[in-house]
């Protein structure tokens, strides 16, 4: 929640951060985010993933990866703290760096990168952020999506909560929709699975409150592998 330099609440100020945070976190954002399944398709291409298993697949999604992300979002958030005397380019570089170094397959890891500057390019166009021009002007290897979102919800003066539930919401969203495409998953069902996942989502953001980077790990062979094997497919729809 926003406030005055008094400490009161402003109220169109906070109206204003709510509604930027739905346009940043609204699908259509042009980021890419549709070309990329981050493994789902090498799963379902094998067999291994139905529809009847996705409600059980992402509960455990966000309770691994999900977490992770989420821990990142926080502490990208924490960078663009305007009460900092200086923007850390070596901390922003170590953050990314760090989340490379736990996704094992090169195609999530590199699609996780891609949507991260195209996101901050997108919202860059948007209006005047010295910030976010300054980090793609630093250029590291790797600007993952979780830390771009939660730097540039920091920078804009989103809520933190609010932000890192947004990019829970958005990334499994998006996700579901790759699934749409990959099975038959009418939009009804897809909008009763992503309905039902809204409390795991809760409860990730929640447990990433207490989670610092050194702690966030995930265990998720079965999709890792999938993601490895996604170039031998055949035939692809997406990216990664």
């Amino acid at each position: 929640m926003r406030r005055d330099l008094d400490g009161a609440v402003n109220p169109q100020v906070t109206e204003l951060a709510e509604l930027r945070l739905l346009h940043l976190a609204d699908s259509a954002l042009p980021i890419g985010a549709l070309a990329h399944s981050f493994g789902l398709e090498s799963l379902v291409s094998n067999g291994v993933l139905q529809v009847a298993d996705l409600p059980r697949f992402f509960d455990g999604y966000l309770e691994e990866a999900g977490l992770v992300e989420a821990v990142f979002c926080r502490e990208a958030y924490g960078l663009a703290d305007p009460s900092a005397p200086k923007f850390s380019t070596q901390r922003w570089s170590e953050l990314n760096d760090s989340l490379s170094a736990r996704k094992p397959a090169r195609e999530s890891c590199a699609g996780s990168a891609a949507l991260g500057r195209n996101f901050l390019q997108a919202v860059i166009a948007l209006g005047d952020f010295p910030l976010l021009r300054e980090v793609l002007e630093i250029r590291p290897a790797m600007i993952h999506h979780c830390a771009a979102f939660g730097l540039a919800s920091g920078a804009i003066g989103i809520e933190k909560e609010r932000a890192v539930l947004a990019f829970l919401h958005q990334w499994i969203a998006s996700l579901v929709s790759a699934c749409q495409r990959l099975l038959p998953l009418g939009q009804t069902e897809a909008t009763r699975v992503l309905w039902n996942l809204k409390p795991a989502m809760i409860q990730t953001a929640r447990r990433s409150a207490a989670c610092s980077i050194d702690d966030a790990c995930c265990f998720t062979p079965l999709l890792d592998c999938g993601a490895m094997e996604h170039p031998a497919l055949s035939t692809r729809l997406f990216i990664s």
